[in-house]
Parts: C-alpha cells; sequence; structure tokens
C-alpha cells in the first residue's frame, strides 16, 4: 500500500491537511496520538518513562503532559531516549493499523517524522509548512501555551528549509494561501502514479 507521509512544525496545520485528505477518502494515521495512548496505557512504558526523567509523571493516572513537555523540551538528550523508547511501538502501531485498509493509499501524520525515522516507512513526504508568526498564534490560541513556551517548541523541532528539502511535496498552509488545491495536486499526483504502476508504466 502506498503511504504518504505528512510532516511540520508545531502549528503548521498538519492535521487540518490530513482531514483534507480525509474528505478525499484517505484515512490518516496520527503517529503523536498513538505516542499518547501508548504512553498513557503501556505499563513497561510508564514505568521507563518515570525513571528516565526521575519523577512520578503519572500520579494523576494518566501522563501529566505539561510537566513532561517541560522536561523533554528542555532536554535534547532525554527527548532522544524517550523518542527511541516510544518510536519503535508507534510504528509498530502504524503497520499494524495499514493491514486493516482498503483506501488507494494512507497517510503516516507525525510532527518528527524525519527526526523519528518515520520517513522510511512511507514512499512520499508532504512537508507542511506557515509563516513562523502565524504558526506562534495558532498554537498560543489553541493550546494556551504561552509565546516563549511555542517558540522554544520551534527551536527544538527541523527548520522549514530542512523540511522542504527533504520532501517530495510542499503545501503552504499561511492564510494567504489555499491549501485545498494544493491537497488535490498531490492526491491526483499519487493517483496517476499508482495508475501507472498497475498499468506497467513504472517498474
Amino acid at each position: 500500500m502506498f503511504r504518504l507521509g505528512v510532516t511540520g512544525g508545531i502549528g503548521s496545520g498538519k492535521s487540518t491537511i490530513c482531514k483534507i485528505f480525509g474528505v478525499l477518502g484517505i484515512p490518516h494515521f496520527s503517529a503523536d496520538n498513538s505516542a499518547r495512548l501508548i504512553m498513557d496505557t503501556n505499563i513497561l512504558i510508564r514505568n521507563s518513562l518515570n525513571e528516565l526523567t526521575g519523577t512520578d509523571l503519572f500520579a494523576g493516572g494518566e501522563l501529566d503532559r505539561k510537566a513532561f513537555a517541560g522536561l523533554i523540551f528542555n532536554n535534547n538528550t532525554l527527548l532522544e531516549r524517550v523518542n527511541k523508547l516510544v518510536h519503535p511501538l508507534v510504528f509498530n502501531d502504524f503497520e499494524e493499523w495499514c493491514l486493516a485498509q482498503s483506501s488507494t493509499y494512507v497517510i503516516l501524520e507525525a510532527a518528527i517524522l524525519f527526526e523519528s525515522g518515520g520517513e522510511s516507512y512511507t514512499d512520499r513526504v508532504a512537508s507542511v509548512i506557515a509563516p513562523v508568526e502565524e504558526r506562534i498564534m495558532r498554537v498560543v490560541d489553541r493550546n494556551n501555551m504561552t509565546r516563549d513556551e511555542v517558540t522554544s517548541r520551534i527551536k527544538n523541532q527541523v527548520s522549514e528549509n530542512e523540511l522542504i528539502r527533504r520532501a517530495d511535496f510542499i503545501i503552504d498552509n499561511s492564510e494567504i494561501c489555499m491549501a485545498i488545491p494544493q491537497v488535490l495536486r498531490i492526491h491526483n499526483e499519487i493517483l496517476a502514479h499508482l495508475s501507472n504502476i498497475r498499468n506497467g508504466k513504472i517498474q
């Protein structure tokens, strides 16, 4: 099954883009949602996270996400260790999810697709970009985060130049651009590519 990775920095609008693909009948798997579920429910992961951080992150029953974010986004070594712990399980979930799909192609949505090695699970990658100021305002409005907190997250993510360089498709999700025509173009290009494969035009 053909797999399209969709990635982008915080506030770029990845989920919105995936919803547009969804209207076209293309299902998407959210790596971030999978990671949250794994960290909330997998007892081995819960214990490992507590051990790595040296604190009880689950005192309230579920992961204290604010405390967790404060720890990992200011400590790149800790962030890398957590990612190595959680991401293999996320991609296992993705593989199992793919087996249950019957659509023409599927989408893997991941905020840190390149950093986690997730691109190796995809055939093509679309990077969603938007001006930094727009991204900051989106996250401040929706997540009850301060400007400094959002800026710190952005600095810890892959740069826009890197997202563009490594992507097969670019989706400009700024306020002055229309996202739907861009998604339709990518969708039609993928369908044409798959048709050529079926007809033997691409080996």
